[in-house]
């Protein structure tokens, strides 16, 4: 079965954790199995100075996996490799009905911008990105040529989603 991903793409503070949030929550009540992959630009640690687990890590380990009965988790230490790339990611992914990808704005999935105006920026992606297949924003767009979902609408971009990759 071929993975199905919708991406939320769009400039800083533009809404896309947000909306991705929620639109994880309303795929989950529709009995859907959901999965997300989130893109940082910047470094991150889900681990803490001081657990037995990031003592592993400082030690060399180069994937170390915590386990409990409630959830799992694997860390791997790149150590100079390079960053692995999103199909990378996407093909580690247990089986879900649809994958929500956070972030990756240069890749090739289909995806929805979201605008809104406080955004660090306010320029539309969706000139230079074919995968853009709708918007969410929070203020009127004329002239845009793509459907165009208030950003509060989470009901209705699901609806889009499930029609767009035949949920």
């Amino acid at each position: 079965m071929t993975q199905r991903i919708i991406g939320i793409t769009g400039w800083k503070n533009s809404g896309k954790t947000t909306l991705t949030e929620r639109l994880v929550a309303e795929f989950v009540a529709r009995g859907v199995r959901v999965s997300t992959v989130k893109h940082a630009h910047h470094a991150f640690d889900i681990d803490q100075p001081g657990t037995d687990s990031f003592r592993h890590r400082a030690a060399g380990a180069g994937e170390v996996a915590i386990v409990s009965g409630n959830r799992w988790a694997l860390m791997h230490e790149l150590r100079g490799e390079s960053e692995p790339s999103l199909d990378d990611v996407l093909a580690r992914l247990s089986p879900c009905d649809l994958v929500i990808v956070e972030g990756y704005k240069r890749e090739g999935h289909l995806k929805i911008e979201t605008r809104r105006r406080e955004a660090k920026d306010t320029r539309p992606l969706s000139m230079d990105d074919p995968n853009i297949v709708a918007v969410a924003s929070d203020h009127a767009l004329p002239g845009e040529t793509l459907p165009v979902f208030p950003i509060d609408d989470i009901a209705a971009m699901a609806d889009f989603v499930t029609s767009r990759l035949g949920l």
